[in-house]
Parts: C-alpha cells; structure tokens; sequence
C-alpha cells in the first residue's frame, strides 16, 4: 500500500486545470425559431443564447405546473421523444461511456474531481453540469474547458433547426405529453424545455467531438430527471443526501433518496459516500430491486495510511467526501492504474477565493443547510489563516441570496455566528436590466418578486439580530472540530448588538458599496443618484473606504455567485 500511496502522491502534483418576462414577449420572442442562423459576425453566440432562454419557462407558469404536476414518467418519455427528433436513439448514448452522478451537496465537485482524474491519463473528457456561473456554455465542456462560443453556435443552430423541422411529424398522439413551456399543446410538445435542450445538446457534442467518457451531472432528482434517459453508463455516484427542492422531490430526506436512487441501473455499479441511516437504507433498497451492486466508498484517509493529508484542489473538510467518491467512480476506468488530478482540480464558485488589494472574497455556492454549515466551517478557517494587513479596522460583509422555495431563515441563521459588520442582499441580477447580457437572463421570475424576497430575507436577518442582541458577542464562539478557536479577530469593529443591512437592486450596485472602488479589477462606471442616500449606506461607504481588509463572504446561490464572477473576472465573459 505504501508503494501505491507514493505513486498517489506524486500524482496530485500534476498541472493545475483550467477553471472552470411577460406571456406576450415570450410568444413574441419564440418567432425566432424560424429564421436561419444569424450571420452577423460577432452576434451568433448571444443571438443563439437569447433563442435559448425563450425555452425557459415564465414565472406563472412554473406556478401552474407546480401546482398541476402530471405523470412523471411521461416527461422522460418526451425526452425519448426530443432525442429521437434530433437524430439520436437512446442506444447512442451508449457509446458516450458515461459517469452518471447525482445527490444534494457535492455533486458537482464531484464531477469535477472526476473529470480531473480522467483527463489526467490522457482520455478525452466531456463534461454535463448545471447550473452555469457566467456563461451558459460552461455546462458543456470538454477536457475541462467551456465549449467555445464558436463551437456552442454551431451545435446550438443545428439541435434547434433540427427540432423545428421535425415538430409537425409528432403526429395528434404526441399531443398528450406536456413540455414546461407557456404555451398551448402544439408548442409546447414542439420543443423541449431549456435544460432539457441543454441536455440533449450536450450528449450532441460529446458525440460529434468523440469523447473518450463523459461525466454528466444529474439537475434535478434523478429517477425523473431528464439525463435519466441514460441506459447504460460506466458507473453511478450519489454524493451526499440532504433537504432541497421539496417542491419536486418530497419533504424528506427518505424521499430524497428514493429519487436520487432512481438512475441506478441494473449491473451497473453504483458508489455513494457515508450517509445518514434512514436515506442509506432507501438507496440500498433501491439498488436490491434492480440488482445494482452498491458501494460505500471508503474515506481518503484509507489511502492516506497514516501520512500527510491529500492535498485537493478544493478547499473545504466535506470536499473529502466528494474526492473519496470521484476516486471511486474514476476507478472503474483506471484499475490498473493509480489515481491522480485531485490537487489540480479546479470548480469556480465553490470555496474559491479571490484576493483583490484590501477586498478578499469568499465565494462559495453553498445553498443547503448542510451546505452551509460547511460554507461556514470553510470561512472561518480561512480567516483564521488569514494574515493580518495593517493596524486599522477589518471588515467582515455577508452578501447573500436564495431562490426558489428555499427557507432562507435557516440558512441565515447558521451564518448569523460569523458576526459580519454588514449584511447585503440583491438579486441574481448583473445589472438591473440584463437585455445586453443572454447567459444572465432568466424568464423564470419577475423583477418584483425577487426584490420583494430579498426584503424578505433583511427582515429574516433582522429577527436573527434582535434575538441575539443579549449575548455577549464579544465572547468567543464554542470551538469547533478542526477549526479555529476563536473567530475575533482584533482590532475588529466593535459590534453595537446588530448587524447593519442593506438590499440592492443588482449585483452590481451591490459590488459598488462594498468595493468602494478599492478593488483593481472591478471598476464599474459611477453609481446611480441617491445611491448612499440611505444612513447606512453612507457611514458604512466610510467605514468599507477606510478599512484595512474587507473580507466578503458571498452564498445563498449559485446563481449569485455566477454573477459575482462574471463583474470581478472579466475573462470569464470572453
């Protein structure tokens, strides 16, 4: 073991990869499927973005379908349905040698810790993931790398023709399958809905572009999620289980995993990472009425034999989880060999730092109660690491969201302990209007609404302030496993029994307050009128402007911190 532990070590050493709407105007926006592909030069990636987002569905219908859900079944029937009349066959896919993962918290890194290990002894590698950050063909890349906008274009053009043309052949007995688009029957069984084109796009290109494996990350669920279609892949992954999407999934995390369970199949194996009993028995259930041989895959510290640490590319203690599970699912490519690519993995948005002059931000897409507890447990030993940047004050900012059907007072609660100065809250938006920007549109809710929810959480956080405003909080915080003793960080501003708040209408403005042009990179035009006219907007511009180090923690959702990136890494826009 000693011998394959030295070879797994030298093998982490490896490069570092490469990171990572109103009813009528969606009818309106929908006559762009007819035209041919626009051939302005610079303007076909966005064009073909925009004709994408009009398959998102609108706020009021997500509604409607929330509360009329129909047969479940049936929509991985219609997604047979969509591939058949893009040219495909379920048997196909066959030949993608697919990695197929699903789960709560960690899926994504775990594909990402895959993908690493793979790409690392010389295979090419298509990878499927969700949601986006910046740009909408990061779900689709391949070695690791967005497909470009050039090569997005193309395969874009040629899946959307290709359903349009074939739309009329469905025949009166297709009527019957339903399509989350808010139109009447005929379009909405004419095409598919946005994730699924995504999802249909993806397996496309992989095809095309001759991928050695693909690993493809499950959206929603499992057993009803649209890559579900999948009959045959190389090995199924479920990362660890936990309480999201109810709506869709059930209220339990018993129900969760009979879900997640859902795209086992039969001899294929299947691994997933310690879990609590009560869902670790449903998916051993699962896995038995299938004959799907089930793992629990050991932790990394039976490579480590008692040595140093592994040293993975993703910061954070629950990262190990997701390492120690991607090694299996690699391994099923790789039993001759020994593993490698875990330090050199790279997933933004995910316990990434950036450091700016006196700005560090922590960007973490945590968004689950577990999720964020481990968001927390990552912050404060980071700042504990943190070395100290002149005599003057430091500054700790919370800027957060959450989205969907998400209960936001327990989220905000487990971060009420890191004691942050300010508290910020704005919407997934770049910008107040995001016409100019294609890959940060979304149709699904309306500008009012996620205001009106962002008011929501201040008052959430409010009520948490007003509970603790007997505590002392200058005592330290209980210590906990691994981490650092006390989260004071002296001279720290002295709290006054709250936290000061603010809610903004975009990113952006967001961005501006805290940065207070101190930020090289980020240097956004001046701010609108009235923009301090709040009190604590303007003595807190004077505190942040005078600071000598702003740490800024920002988490609720993926989508936010997608938007983060997009204004504090140009590059990624390009």
């Amino acid at each position: 073991m000693s011998r394959a532990r030295s070879h797994l070590r030298a093998a982490l050493f490896l490069a570092a990869v490469s990171p990572r709407g109103a009813t009528t105007g969606i009818a309106a926006r929908r006559e762009l499927s007819a035209r041919p592909a626009p051939q302005k030069p610079g303007m076909e990636y966005q064009d073909a973005v925009r004709t994408l987002n009009t398959l998102q569905t609108n706020a009021s219908f997500l509604e409607q379908v929330k509360r009329q859900r129909g047969d479940p079944q049936t929509q991985l029937e219609a997604m047979e349905m969509y591939l058949a009349r893009s040219g495909l066959q379920v048997e196909d896919l066959d030949r993608l040698n697919i990695i197929h993962v699903t789960g709560t918290k960690g899926k994504g890194s775990t594909c990402a810790f895959t993908e690493r290990i793979l790409r690392s002894y010389g295979l090419k590698t298509g990878f499927f993931s969700s949601p986006h950050l910046v740009q909408v063909r990061e779900r689709i890349r391949i070695n690791g790398q967005p497909i470009s906008p050039e090569l997005f274009t193309k395969h874009f053009w040629r899946l959307y023709h290709r359903l349009e043309e074939t739309k009329r052949l469905q025949g009166q007995g297709a009527q019957a399958l339903t399509c989350s688009c808010p139109q009447d029957s005929n379009s909405c069984v004419s095409m598919p809905a946005y994730f699924r084109f995504l999802t249909l796009m993806a397996f496309h290109v992989f095809l095309q572009e001759k991928v050695d494996l693909a690993v493809v990350e499950v959206g929603i669920g499992g057993a009803y999620d649209c890559t579900n279609i999948v009959r045959k892949p190389v090995v199924c992954g479920v990362s660890s289980l936990g309480i999201d999407h109810t709506s869709l999934l059930g209220d339990t995390v018993e129900k969760i995993a009979w879900q997640k369970g859902g795209i086992f199949k039969h001899g294929v194996p299947a691994f997933t990472v310690p879990q609590p009993e009560g869902p670790l028995a449903v998916l051993r259930e699962r896995a038995e009425q299938i004959s799907c041989p089930l793992y629990l895959c050991p932790p990394l510290e039976a490579l480590e034999e008692g040595g140093p640490p592994l040293s993975l590319g993703l910061d954070g203690e629950h990262q190990r989880f997701n390492a120690a599970l991607a090694l299996q699912l690699a391994h099923c490519w790789l039993r001759q060999k020994d593993h490698q690519g875990l330090r050199d993995t790279e997933w933004p948005g995910r316990t990434q730092v950036l450091r700016r002059g006196p700005l560090t931000w922590y960007l973490d897409g945590a968004h689950t109660c577990s999720s964020v507890q481990a968001c927390v447990r990552w912050f404060r030993q980071a700042l504990h690491r943190e070395e100290r940047r002149g005599s003057g004050p430091e500054v700790l900012v919370l800027l957060f969201n959450s989205t969907g059907d998400r209960d936001p007072a327990p989220l905000l609660k487990l971060l009420q302990p890191c004691q942050f100065d300010y508290a910020v809250f704005c919407p997934n938006l770049t910008e107040v209007s995001s016409t100019d920007n294609a890959d940060q549109q979304n149709f699904t809710v309306t500008l009012d609404r996620v205001l009106l929810r962002c008011l929501e959480h201040q008052q959430h956080w409010s009520r948490l302030d007003e509970e603790q405003a007997s505590r002392d909080l200058w005592s330290a915080p209980s210590p906990e496993p691994g981490g650092p003793a006390s989260l004071l960080r002296a001279p720290h501003l002295p709290h006054t029994h709250s936290t000061s708040s603010l809610v903004f209408s975009c990113i952006s403005h967001a961005l501006q307050w805290i940065s207070q042009g101190r930020d090289p990179v980020f240097q956004p035009l001046s701010p609108p009128r009235g923009f301090l006219a709040h009190p604590v907007a303007g003595s807190g511009a004077s505190v942040l402007s005078e600071a000598a180090a702003i740490h800024v923690l920002v988490t609720g959702s993926l989508h936010l911190v997608g938007g983060v990136l997009k204004l504090l890494e140009p590059s990624l826009s390009q």
